[in-house]
């Protein structure tokens, strides 16, 4: 099957960069958990986009940014996710939109943050729905 996104590289990734990974695969097992199917996982698009987590919950398309940390005291998910992070995640939701075969019903930005780490088993998982709205200064483009 033909797949028009690039997965990015992790082999011989630095320590800090593994945790995300972890974080990015306790998120994943959560979501098919809850009857989300993911389409991909670290999907970049062109240089410099890449969206944690691409998947289909019902008819909703979902851009899911994944937050790891040891320990709750390193902030909470959407102090994170910051105007700046936001816009990029918008950018490469239209980047991926656009590059789709078919138009999806509709499409959502979800949050999850993972808190623990692999040393310290199960970790504390949080999934925040519809977190944030596109940056309004991309358009939807169709």
């Amino acid at each position: 099957m033909w797949w028009p996104f690039r997965r990015a590289q992790s082999d011989a990734s630095p320590e800090h960069l593994r945790a995300g990974i972890w974080g990015e695969d306790q998120a994943a097992g959560m979501l098919k958990g809850k009857g989300y199917k993911i389409l991909g996982r670290r999907v970049r698009i062109g240089v410099r986009d890449e969206l944690d987590i691409v998947a289909r919950h019902n008819n909703i398309l979902v851009f899911i940014e994944v937050k790891t940390r040891k320990r709750e005291d390193f902030g909470r998910p959407m102090s994170s996710v910051d105007r700046g992070k936001r816009h990029t995640l918008s950018r490469g939701a239209i980047r991926y939109l656009k590059k789709l075969k078919q138009k999806p019903e509709y499409f959502r930005f979800d949050v999850v943050e993972v808190v623990g780490s692999r040393e310290a088993g199960d970790p504390l998982i949080r999934h925040i729905e519809n977190a944030f709205t596109l940056d309004p200064v991309y358009r939807i483009p169709w």
